[in-house]
């Protein structure tokens, strides 16, 4: 009797939409893990060719940094704090390599060489794994929060103890709405 009305009541449902937003995380984490594993090849392969664009190369490494200090784990999901935390390391990182595959713009030879265009199609590909990934955690965690909200399953929410969880924001709106800037300097 007590499992007829736990599962008329939404209990299964939040069961089952909980573990799908930490499947949907545990695939943003893979794929951030992903890029961070990328970055050392690709900031090396920079370096052969930009010694001396030394401070780009730093941030980017100082960024992947930070962002391997945070303890990225499936309990994020329920902490804003560390959830948002998490997101500006990545952000960091994300304004970081953009500033390095500008410089790239700069060396005609390391823009042909072979090992680097494979390692930036790489980079791509996984950027577009992030953003993929990032989208299916986003629904999932919409999908959960309307359900937690909506009522009846809203009591069985409280009984159980799911409450709403976060999700990924956009740091800067206003920024989104700029094209980004390309300077190349004075070359002559």
């Amino acid at each position: 009797m007590a499992g007829l009305l736990l599962s008329g009541c939404g209990y299964n449902t939040l069961q089952t939409q909980d573990e799908q937003v930490s499947a949907a995380w545990a695939e943003v984490l893979n794929q951030y893990q992903r890029r961070a594993d990328l970055i050392p090849n690709l900031v090396n392969t920079v370096k052969g060719y930009a010694d001396h664009e030394e401070e780009v190369l730093t941030q980017v490494t100082e960024a992947r940094s930070r962002v391997g200090q945070i303890q990225a784990t499936p309990e994020m999901v329920n902490d804003p704090q560390a959830l948002a935390d998490y997101q500006a390391a990545q952000g960091e990182l994300t304004g970081a390599l953009s500033r390095l595959l500008l410089v790239v713009e700069q060396y005609p030879d390391l823009k042909a060489n072979e090992n680097f265009r494979d390692l930036q199609a790489q980079l791509e590909g996984t950027e577009n794994r992030i953003a993929v990934a990032r989208n299916r955690y986003i629904q999932s965690v919409q999908e959960y929060n309307m359900t937690v909200r909506r009522f009846p399953t809203n009591l069985t929410a409280k009984v159980f103890g799911h409450e709403v969880k976060p999700t990924f924001q956009v740091e800067d709106e206003a920024a989104l709405a700029q094209p980004p800037t390309v300077d190349f300097g004075d070359d002559g």
